[in-house]
């Protein structure tokens, strides 16, 4: 029997701030961005804030202080929420080895091999608890189960400074009862699918024919079919094992929302020259290009495609812009896109030539002839960024070469 503790730090940010300025702890406060940018998001919030007020993350600054016209604004200090992240991460570290970051403020610890040493997995999660309390004054909650998924959604369900244990017996009985957006990975559109077939519980989730989730929820379905049974066999990670990068993405939050599909394509076109100039500095190519949108609700949205690898601008642009035509809806108020790329792939592997590329070898040579010339272009580019910086753009170049 594995054992998991999910260890999250309460109110994180925010209980950062109130070790050096402790007043705040008696009056609603919360750590926000700007409130006078598009970056006026609540990212965290006291408890006087959170119970009196019922003020939330991610909401915006403008909805928090019509709820709370006096609430404290605290402008945010990310190297220090790093610096006590790291900190608390060595204390888990004592106990075991296999210590995962799922976020700034939260990690699975696998302390199986640990309970021969340390006590039960209850005992553990305690004197974890309570060694952060005293030695840097943060509160944290602790899931503690059989599986990860329920290892964090128990430490979901008492805060702050807590734990709960959700094991093979009583799992059941706590949790079955909650609605299925407890679940991890259960958003608003999945909740809705969910609703749709009658499935408003965990219980209800665990109970329905796993076939008939699938074929409406597709591989997401399966998935949380099984976290709804228990069945999560995911390791906890080495917390020294630095796994390669996987993606690379970059987004935009616009200074105020917009409907103009031109401006938003060229915000787009801009986010997919800088990441192409990424995968070519690090000499990587990737296979999946995606798209992110999120409307003036705060809907978000992703689309991806396969492509064949590239890390060219050129061929990056023209998929972005397909996703984002194919998928937009005019008129539609826009706050955030972003460009990601995945499937990334060393330079230096082998390149896997489509079946296409070599059924007309004439074909063959226009197209490396072709992509020669691409390739041409973006090390242009690259020598302008190196020594212009952001100010070069891909429009530039193209502008240069075709005035040569």
């Amino acid at each position: 029997m594995r054992c998991i503790l999910h260890c999250d730090l309460n109110n994180f940010f925010a209980s950062v701030e109130m070790l050096s300025k402790p007043e705040l702890r008696n009056v609603p406060m919360a750590v926000s961005g700007d409130p006078n940018t598009r970056h006026g998001i609540i990212l965290a919030k006291n408890e006087i804030a959170k119970k009196k007020y019922g003020i939330y993350t991610p909401e915006t600054v403008y909805s928090a202080l019509k709820k709370c016209p006096n609430l404290v604004l605290v402008k945010p200090h990310f190297s220090e929420y790093k610096k006590y992240s790291d900190l608390v991460n060595e204390v888990y570290l004592k106990y075991t080895d296999r210590v995962e970051k799922f976020s700034i403020d939260e990690s699975f610890l696998d302390v199986t091999e640990s309970t021969n040493i340390f006590g039960t997995p209850y005992e553990i999660a305690y004197k974890i608890k309570e060694e952060i309390k005293h030695r840097y004054g943060l509160t944290i909650s602790v899931g503690v189960s059989f599986c990860k998924v329920f290892a964090k959604l128990g430490s979901d369900l008492k805060k702050p400074d807590a734990i709960t244990v959700l094991d093979e017996k009583n799992y059941k009985e706590k949790i079955y009862d909650l609605p299925v957006e407890y679940l991890l990975y259960v958003g608003k559109n999945t909740t809705l699918k969910l609703n749709k077939l009658g499935v408003k519980t965990i219980g209800d989730l665990a109970k329905s024919n796993k076939y008939r989730i699938v074929k409406h929820l597709g591989k997401l379905g399966e998935q949380i079919y099984n976290y709804a049974i228990g069945n999560d066999t995911d390791e906890v990670k080495y917390y020294y094992i630095k796994e390669e990068r996987k993606s690379i993405s970059k987004g935009i939050t616009f200074s105020q929302d917009i409907s103009d599909s031109i401006q938003i394509e060229k915000e787009l076109l801009k986010l997919t020259s800088e990441i192409s100039h990424e995968l070519r500095v690090k000499k990587l190519r990737a296979n999946v290009i995606q798209i992110g949108i999120k409307d003036t609700n705060f809907i978000s949205s992703t689309r991806q495609k396969k492509v064949e690898e590239t890390n060219l601008y050129d061929d990056m642009s023209k998929y972005v812009l397909e996703l984002f035509r194919d998928n937009y809806v005019q008129g539609t108020l826009i706050r955030f896109v972003s460009v990601g790329a995945t499937g990334l792939k060393s330079e230096d592997e082998q390149k896997q030539l489509s079946i296409f590329s070599l059924v007309d070898e004439e074909k063959n040579l226009d197209k490396e002839k072709y992509t020669k010339k691409k390739v041409e272009v973006a090390k242009t580019m690259d020598k302008l960024k190196e020594k212009f910086g952001d100010k070069i753009d891909y429009a530039s170049v193209l502008n240069t070469k075709n005035k040569n």
